[in-house]
């Protein structure tokens, strides 16, 4: 067996919803991440084809092959999500009524959501974050109070099936968090 089929998180199916704008070390790290301890990945977005992603928001980077749009997607197909951030990204995802949709239902699922960055934008118009703590990039934080969530400043924090980071520079602790979440969950503990 190869390391990654020994994995804590082998046999796990987790998907990434990202689109134009994405940052690309929040969509590379924890793909990295979870990929290196047995998961399987999957890009979703709003269209086939490939996305952009940036670096620092302004910056071209490379570009992504995506596996299938979220219109065609079914939250029971897998275990995970996660919601990488740059600001273009999420603005974009959440003007879209079945990525919108696609959120709502997998954070109502209770199956793990990890979201970084600029990520909550998505959760906030999904509906998702009443009642509950996140983190995010600052200029997201009023936007998740108004939604009725609580924000704390901190490197990642964990409310039930949620783990939400504020940057880039979070991203081993974010990754680590997600890792531990997905394994937990799959493993019937909670």
């Amino acid at each position: 067996m190869t390391t990654a089929e020994q994995g804590r998180l082998a046999g796990r199916r987790i998907a990434v919803l990202a689109t134009d704008g994405v940052e690309e070390v929040e969509l590379v790290e924890p793909w990295k991440a979870v990929e290196k301890e047995g998961a399987t990945l999957e890009l979703l977005s709003l269209r086939t084809g490939e996305i952009q992603a940036m670096q620092q928001d302004v910056n071209e980077a490379g570009k992504y092959p995506v596996d299938r749009a979220v219109a065609d997607a079914n939250v029971s197909d897998f275990d995970a999500l996660l919601l990488p951030g740059g600001t273009t990204n999420p603005d974009h995802l959440r003007q879209d009524p079945d990525a919108v949709a696609f959120v709502r239902d997998f954070v109502q699922s209770d199956k793990p959501v990890g979201v970084i960055c600029h990520g909550p934008w998505t959760l906030v118009e999904a509906g998702v974050v009443d009642g509950r703590t996140l983190t995010s990039y600052p200029s997201v934080r009023t936007d998740i109070r108004n939604a009725g969530g609580t924000v704390v400043d901190k490197e990642v924090v964990i409310d039930r099936n949620l783990v939400s980071s504020r940057n880039p520079d979070d991203l081993p602790a974010f990754c680590a968090a997600v890792i531990d979440v997905v394994a937990d969950a799959g493993s019937g503990s909670s």
